[in-house]
């Protein structure tokens, strides 16, 4: 069993611009993580053998910021504001409304690949708070309601049994 993943060229011509300069890790890991959506474990030994760095230091950096993912997002990527506004107006129970009709937490994606969800610090939409951002639509003025609706018609749309062509956006 190989470890290790051929970095991809479009990658490997960024890693090598870069790789030379102290302080680039960031800046490759958040290219790797741009090119995947998440940084998968093999790049992690492939990078640490390219940049001749320990692949404990790769890991600490992944882990210390929250930016980094390390497991693959769902299709549909849910960001609940958690900002001042939004926590004030149950965006709690937003969060849980969400891990309850998705059998999921915080940092999970479903089984199925479909879903996963986070909890970011603001989304900049604080007028229509309590809200979420599902990839790049923005939802507002949310209930433990309306945010079954909404993913229900994500959940339809995928199963091609859609009510509209694309979910509403608010």
């Amino acid at each position: 069993m190989t470890f290790y993943t051929p970095i991809p060229d479009e990658l490997k011509e960024y890693i090598d611009k870069w790789k030379l300069k102290k302080g680039s890790l960031i800046m490759i890991l958040r290219s790797v993580q741009d090119y995947y959506g998440y940084v998968p474990k093999k790049i992690c030994f492939s990078l640490a053998k390219e940049l001749k760095a320990p692949l404990a230091r790769i890991y600490e950096v992944l882990t210390f910021y929250n930016y980094f993912k390390t497991e693959s997002p769902g299709k549909y990527k849910i960001a609940v504001c958690m900002g001042t506004a939004c926590y004030l107006k149950g965006a709690a129970a937003i969060i849980k409304a969400i891990e309850d009709k998705l059998d999921i937490k915080e940092s999970q994606a479903t089984k199925d690949g479909l879903f996963s969800l986070e909890n970011v610090r603001c989304i900049g939409c604080c007028g229509i708070a309590p809200n979420m951002r599902i990839n790049e639509k923005i939802y507002g003025k949310l209930n433990k309601e309306r945010v079954s609706e909404i993913l229900d018609e994500y959940i339809n749309l995928n199963a091609g049994v859609s009510s509209s062509q694309e979910p509403p956006i608010l």
